[in-house]
């Protein structure tokens, strides 16, 4: 089965691989693990809304959190906040745990944390929960349009 992210990739020419994994949680923790590679490799999909532009995509690694702050600023606005859980299919068309940067009902800014440029390659959703998407980081910038930018916090829960 080929996903809206998948198609889009296609259509575009950038060479990516699809892996599937049996979903038992949500989190990048799981698909790291499943898939064995490293967690900084597995990128989030985050869902926001900024006071000035509206709805971003944030991507960034599965050892980070999202420095609102960072982003606010990067993006140009003054406050962001994550979308409210309800909200993530109708704006996205994808539920949550399987939001892909890729190939969404609409296109939003996309804002990618740095660490991904000093990735070999990079695992994100292909729309599906249990469905992740490789490609090589500099792919994922072309394909979405990223704004590469400083957005990750280190984790201080493990």
């Amino acid at each position: 089965m080929k996903t809206r992210a998948a198609q889009l990739l296609e259509r575009v020419g950038i060479p990516h691989e699809i892996r599937e994994f049996q979903e038992e949680e949500l989190g990048a923790e799981e698909a790291a693990r499943k898939l064995q590679i490293p967690l900084a490799q597995v990128f989030k999909t985050l869902v926001v809304r900024g006071d000035r532009t509206g709805v971003i995509l944030v991507c960034l690694p599965g050892t980070t959190t999202l420095s609102l702050k960072a982003l606010a600023k990067v993006s140009g606005n003054r406050k962001v906040e994550l979308v409210e859980k309800d909200e993530i299919h109708r704006l996205t068309g994808y539920l949550r745990g399987g939001v892909s940067p890729l190939g969404g009902k609409k296109v939003y800014p996309v804002y990618l944390d740095h660490s991904a440029l000093s990735q070999p390659m990079l695992s994100v959703s292909a729309g599906m929960r249990g469905m992740q998407i490789f490609l090589k980081p500099e792919d994922l910038r072309r394909a979405t349009g990223a704004t590469v930018a400083a957005l990750g916090e280190d984790r201080h829960d493990s």
